[in-house]
């Protein structure tokens, strides 16, 4: 009976925070390295410009990164096509000075990072919008980066 009661309280848990999310996908780079010309582009739908969203490039890297910062250049379209936003990200994957791994710990040496491209945005339209992410480093192959994704979440009142 306990049992029973853990699975249900675990289900409605999961389904609470499912309701939040209104986007989540990831681009896997299949051999571990993100290329200048590898740009990951993700369409997601707003129906309700009533609410407010955050909206997050996820990135998951290893401990094979070679350096300490990421600099992501994001670019949002409307559903015309128009460009609303470009910004340049950036965040510290591992610490500057001893380079201890930062981010949500996942599997073995994958590390999982959420950098803000939207805070508490509001939607003026309704319908499909698309976002570009493209690595912005001195380089043309940026080893250690397993994926690229976009999360989109409604924000809730506490």
């Amino acid at each position: 009976m306990r049992g029973i009661f853990l699975l249900l309280m675990l289900t409605v848990v999961v389904s609470a925070c499912n309701q939040e999310r209104v986007y989540h996908a990831y681009v896997d780079f299949e051999d571990r390295y993100w290329l200048t010309n590898k740009v990951p582009q993700f369409t997601f739908s707003i129906e309700d410009t009533t609410q407010r969203y955050n909206v997050f490039c996820n990135i998951r890297n290893s401990t094979r990164y070679p350096y300490s910062r990421i600099f992501i250049k994001s670019s949002l379209q409307d559903t015309l096509g128009n460009e609303l936003q470009e910004s340049l990200l950036n965040d510290f994957l591992f610490e500057e000075k001893t380079g201890k791994p930062l981010g949500k710990s996942g599997l073995g040496d994958l590390y999982d990072h959420q950098l803000p491209v939207l805070k508490n945005h509001k939607f003026t339209k309704a319908g499909a919008y698309r976002i570009r992410f493209e690595q912005f480093m001195r380089t043309d192959t940026l080893e250690g980066i397993i994926s690229v994704g976009l999360g989109v979440d409604r924000v809730t009142k506490p």
